[in-house]
């Protein structure tokens, strides 16, 4: 059996240090101001994906990503651990999209390039929204099955799934048939290393918005490679490309709109010194029993 996998990745602002200019006028994140990651439970999806595919041979493994032409580096990186391609879905119409823009991009992506797709798996949520909807509305979008909050694919045989996943309490055990999606949480197997042979075969993979302006694969160092090996190029996906509706799109699709993003540090508003004597102890006791933090 061999499986045909989307994996829904994204690259992502680092909201670990987020600055005054984290905002655009508009309400949408600048993400030129922030350094660019790949968002950390897409990695934890992306190593689900890799075990089936080193599972079941013939099984194929691509990317699909959303956002300008740098977040090729996504894709790239995925290639680096074994994903066999991918799709950089990138428009300016698609600028400023909301989950409900981004799952209706994603999915009608999908119908394009995968109509028989066997599974898409994404991380739970990205760390610059924290939504945990983008999976979901894909599943629904598509008509598809759902598993969320995933920890482990436990098999995989006769067109049915079981994953373990985690929930409030404990974990319970699931089983679904495919097609399927499946959100999966960073507290899943950490994604495997880059392979040094694979970054020396696609460390110069890239899509036709990364080439220099008004230049083409033809004009760039190792041009005969680029004509030679098709997986170079990263394959880039427009409105146009998936016939997407363009008031479903960006902007136009996004009924939320964020009013501000800021960086939040939490300081202690007082403080006390306490020693080990009865006194103090009882005192802390009766201030945390006064205040119903116990009891």
């Amino acid at each position: 059996m061999s499986l045909k996998i989307i994996v829904l990745a994204k690259q992502v602002p680092d909201t670990r240090n987020v600055g005054p200019d984290a905002m655009t006028p508009e309400g949408t994140v600048n993400r030129s101001a922030l350094p660019a990651i790949f968002n950390p439970e897409d990695l934890n999806a992306l190593e689900q994906a890799l075990r089936l595919k080193d599972q079941f041979p013939g099984t194929t493994v691509h990317v699909l990503t959303m956002g300008p032409g740098r977040a090729a580096e996504v894709i790239r990186e995925a290639m680096y651990r074994g994903a066999d391609g991918g799709y950089l879905l990138t428009d300016r119409a698609f600028a400023g999209a909301d989950t409900l823009a981004t799952s209706y991009a994603l999915a009608t992506a999908i119908k394009h390039v995968c109509p028989q797709v066997d599974l898409i798996i994404g991380g739970r949520q990205a760390i610059d929204g924290d939504t945990a909807q983008v999976g979901p509305q894909v599943a629904e979008k598509l008509g598809l099955n759902q598993i969320t909050y995933t920890e482990e694919i436990l098999s995989l045989k006769d067109g049915k799934i079981t994953v373990v996943r985690h929930i409030d309490g404990g974990v319970e055990t699931v089983e679904a048939a495919l097609p399927l999606v499946l959100t999966v949480n960073g507290s899943a197997a950490p994604c495997r290393p880059r392979n040094v042979k694979r970054v020396m075969k696609f460390k110069r993979a890239l899509a036709p918005l990364e080439l220099p302006q008004g230049t083409d694969y033809e004009e760039l160092p190792y041009a005969d490679q680029y004509g030679k090996k098709q997986y170079l190029k990263i394959q880039q996906l427009t409105t146009a490309d998936i016939n997407a509706d363009l008031q479903q799109c960006g902007l136009a699709g996004s009924p939320t709109k964020v009013k501000a993003v800021e960086n939040i540090v939490f300081k202690a508003k007082e403080s006390k010194v306490l020693t080990g004597s009865d006194e103090d102890i009882n005192g802390l006791v009766q201030e945390l029993l006064n205040n119903h933090t116990i009891g």
